[in-house]
């Protein structure tokens, strides 16, 4: 069965919407160069205390050193971290030896060739990895949100090459959700925008957006 990660939760209530509709896990959005859905660290720990047990709760930080994520971790208190940009100081080892219990899922966000060889390179040493279509080459970098399809074709040879699994994000809705999974076969699909109406979660959008994900 494919899982459903809804992603850019703002709300106690948004996360009841989502965990009711079938999602098998959240993320939380802390503080971005860009993009949508970014809430306060308080606000992240606070919501992810209430999600019951086996949903994950994802804190999505853009922190690129491994002493910063672990400090960004100890305010938020999610059981999954999402690394939306490359570390830059520190290693994966290093932040699993001092967070044993919690998940690392570094996001790849798929541009060209070179995503491929990135996620081949770290898909041994993190829990998952997430495939995005962000540019974090810009000069005010995109790491997530962007509401766009990125190439399928190469996200299905990392899924065919990689020893961990995947989440499949970027453009993701309940229209084209159906036919990324079939054209990828991902571990799980994650969605921010595509199950929102003025930037709000959308209860029927998200059932729609399950159903159509589950009932392949």
């Amino acid at each position: 069965m494919i899982r459903v990660k809804i992603c850019c939760i703002a709300s106690e209530e948004e996360a009841g919407i989502a965990i009711n509709s079938g999602a098998s896990a959240i993320g939380l959005v802390a503080r971005m160069p860009s993009g949508p859905g970014p809430i306060s660290d308080e606000l992240i720990r606070q919501i992810a205390k209430t999600i019951p047990p086996p949903v994950a709760t994802f804190m999505l930080t853009s922190e690129t050193s491994v002493e910063k994520i672990i400090e960004h971790h100890y305010r938020t208190n999610t059981n999954t971290i999402q690394i939306v940009d490359k570390l830059s100081k520190g290693n994966y080892a290093q932040l699993k030896s001092e967070l044993p219990d919690i998940k690392i899922v570094q996001v790849i966000h798929v541009i060209d060739e070179s995503s491929v060889e990135e996620a081949l390179a770290v898909s041994g040493m993190v829990d998952a990895i997430l495939l995005d279509s962000g540019n974090p080459k810009l000069k005010i970098k995109e790491l997530g949100g962007t509401g766009r399809v990125h190439n399928w074709k190469l996200s299905r040879r990392i899924v065919d090459s990689v020893k961990c699994p995947v989440f499949l994000a970027g453009g993701l809705n309940p229209d084209n959700v159906r036919q990324a999974i079939i054209e990828v076969q991902p571990f799980a699909v994650d969605v921010c925008s595509g199950v929102r109406t003025d930037g709000h979660l959308d209860r029927k959008k998200v059932e729609l957006f399950i159903r159509n994900t589950t009932g392949i």
